[in-house]
């Protein structure tokens, strides 16, 4: 009896993961991704001037030529968190391999940071960057400072005397601190892209922990959650809950962020927040 080959069906091909919004504070890092392009930038490095440099300082002269931005290029560039290597860096407009550039300091300090802000995309190939694979980050805007140099650029509240100048900068401190080591924030999720929003945009968090302090107040708790407002467009409750060391009476402030697009921006600006 003839029997009827029945074909089997080709199984569907892994689904990608759609793109999604980033805004994440960490460090950009160039990296090599094969021994030829380590071997070229090693020959530019030596056609240059670079007696009396640091490596570092004669990678940064060797990528400001402008001839040499071909191997700007070349490289992989390596956004990393809380030290995990967590996206690829890939300017949307090529021009923008020039703020990738900047962000390769002379003498980089352990409390640098780099703001990116784009869209994650799916996971790199190995062949990428010498084998690490993690998600692609094509960015709008890249921009860097040192983490004194935020802080100094914060402003001091009028109702702050200039003698407390000090206590105010440590209570800014306090709470970029807490952002930045908040679990596994990747800047990839709505909650804490409004947090990282808020901590290099939104100078009013600090002022109000700087307050709380002086009333002899504690920062406790930094919690994050969609807002009931929430609908067409994605607004995200940013709460700020400060406790009283005598007493232990919890004081509350909230802030509204919209992050329905790639740029989150301010909705409600800092208020009480009282428990419904």
């Amino acid at each position: 009896m003839e029997q009827t080959v029945v074909p089997t069906a080709s199984p569907p091909p892994p689904a990608q993961p759609s793109s999604s919004f980033v805004y994440a504070l960490g460090r950009v890092e160039p990296r090599f991704p094969s021994p030829a392009i380590e071997k070229e930038l090693a020959q530019s490095v030596g056609r240059a001037e670079a007696a009396g440099l640091t490596d570092r300082e004669a990678l940064h002269a060797a990528l400001s030529i402008r001839a040499n931005r071909y191997l700007a290029r070349q490289l992989c560039w390596v956004f990393v968190i809380e030290g995990m290597e967590t996206y690829l860096l890939t300017p949307r407009d090529p021009a923008d391999f020039e703020l990738l550039v900047e962000a390769v300091r002379p003498a980089p300090h352990p409390a640098d940071l780099d703001v990116v802000i784009g869209t994650r995309g799916a996971l790199a190939p190995p062949e990428a960057c010498n084998g690490l694979v993690v998600p692609v980050v094509a960015f709008d805007q890249l921009y860097s400072f040192g983490r004194d140099a935020l802080l100094d650029a914060i402003p001091r509240p009028d109702d702050i005397p200039e003698a407390d100048d000090g206590r105010f900068r440590s209570a800014a401190a306090e709470v970029l601190d807490r952002i930045l080591q908040i679990a596994d924030n990747a800047g990839a999720v709505d909650e804490h892209r409004a947090l990282n929003y808020l901590a290099v945009r939104y100078p009013a968090i600090y002022a109000r922990t700087a307050a709380a302090h002086a009333d002899n107040a504690s920062l406790t708790a930094v919690d994050v959650h969609p807002s009931r407002l929430s609908g067409v467009r994605k607004i995200i409750d940013v709460v700020l809950s400060y406790t009283h060391r005598r007493t232990d009476v919890t004081d509350r402030w909230f802030v509204r962020v919209d992050v329905t697009e790639e740029f989150p921006f301010l909705v409600t600006k800092l208020s009480p927040y009282y428990q419904r």
